[in-house]
């Protein structure tokens, strides 16, 4: 008897904080079949909503629904998502939001590459200069940004902070989100450095249902962006990022220690012992910089290790029949929740 030939099975996530008026019109978008995938099922993550998009999600025959008591943002949202994608045997998670600003016919666009071997995880490109709702200044960040992602991650994004995108199994078992505010760029910046393969797609959006909510304020949005940037350049590359700060103090120590012993042997070193302090201050600066360069390279290669562990485990546990994550609340389309306290059973 001939073994069965293996499902290939996608698992759309929407993340959703009360958006029980836009989700109808989102779920309704979603392809109902894709060349190449066997079967098409649907999550909703619940970011602690005060509305009824619970009962929204199942009414419309959501297959999954997990999530938190209280509000605890997108990036949580998003890695809860990926966990239950991964604990429900998803081969390919595509991430949209419930906002229905991305086509959904455009999921196959994304999910092709997958399919075809050549990405572990695709980014679908939204036409930022045609894009109307969009002020000048905020097409002007989103492509300053994705080039700034460009060159931390070394990947060749055309669109970082675009939620519209295809993972991989394996690619979601490496994927860790340390920001709490959102998953756009630590993820592709996390993949380039883990040398996984993005590939960008182009795709179309549907006009604006309601305002964004990431993006309340433009320098905030950039601020924190800033930050998760130079974070995540500092997590995996601590080496070049340490060194090259320490070489900033150190060259412009040696460079008034050298003025100082030009004047020595000049016999003109009277009066210039300031120079003297100061370099000698900028020279163990850079000195201390250097020693943390290489303390941080050697906790970089611990967490590498660490990480490929955890990769394992993750592959390992849902092998078999594990619990769901605490504080999470899973509740299946067609049942109540069973357990409304400490950790909730799969499906």
């Amino acid at each position: 008897m001939l073994p069965p030939e293996p499902v290939m099975k996608l698992i759309i996530q929407i993340p959703c904080y009360n958006e029980s008026k836009s989700l109808p019109i989102a779920l309704a978008d979603l392809p109902k079949s894709i060349p190449g995938i066997d079967r098409i099922e649907l999550l909703v993550i619940n970011d602690g909503s005060a509305d009824d998009t619970v009962e929204v999600a199942r009414r419309h025959g959501v297959h999954h629904v997990v999530g938190f008591r209280t509000n605890q943002g997108l990036a949580k949202a998003f890695m809860l998502g990926i966990h239950s994608c991964l604990q429900r045997g998803a081969d390919i998670i595509v991430n949209t939001d419930a906002d229905n600003q991305y086509c959904g016919a455009d999921i196959a666009k994304l999910v092709q590459p997958i399919l075809d071997g050549r990405a572990d995880l695709v980014i679908g490109a939204r036409p930022i200069s045609e894009i109307e709702h969009f002020s000048p200044i905020k097409k002007l960040l989103q492509v300053f940004g994705s080039w700034a992602v460009r060159r931390v991650s070394g990947t060749s994004v055309a669109d970082a902070p675009s939620g519209f995108r295809a993972i991989s199994r394996e690619t979601a078992l490496a994927l860790n989100v340390f920001s709490n505010y959102t998953y756009t760029l630590e993820t592709i910046i996390q993949a380039g450095q883990k040398n996984m393969s993005v590939v960008s797609v182009p795709i179309r959006v549907n006009g604006e249902l309601r305002p964004s909510r990431l993006v309340r304020s433009i320098p905030s949005y950039v601020q924190r962006s800033i930050f998760t940037m130079f974070r995540i350049f500092i997590v995996y590359q601590p080496l070049r990022f340490f060194v090259t700060l320490g070489l900033v103090p150190f060259t412009i120590g040696m460079g008034i220690g050298l003025r100082f012993v030009f004047y020595i042997v000049a016999g003109q070193g009277d009066g210039h012992v300031q120079s003297l302090i100061l370099a000698a201050v900028l020279l163990i600066m850079g000195f201390l910089t250097f020693l943390l360069a290489i303390i941080s390279d050697l906790l970089s290669v611990n967490r590498k290790l660490l990480e490929e562990v955890q990769r394992h485990q993750r592959a390992r546990l849902l092998e078999g029949v594990e619990e769901p994550f605490q504080g999470v609340q899973s509740i299946d389309s067609g049942s109540l929740l069973r357990r409304a306290e400490s950790v909730a059973k799969p499906d």
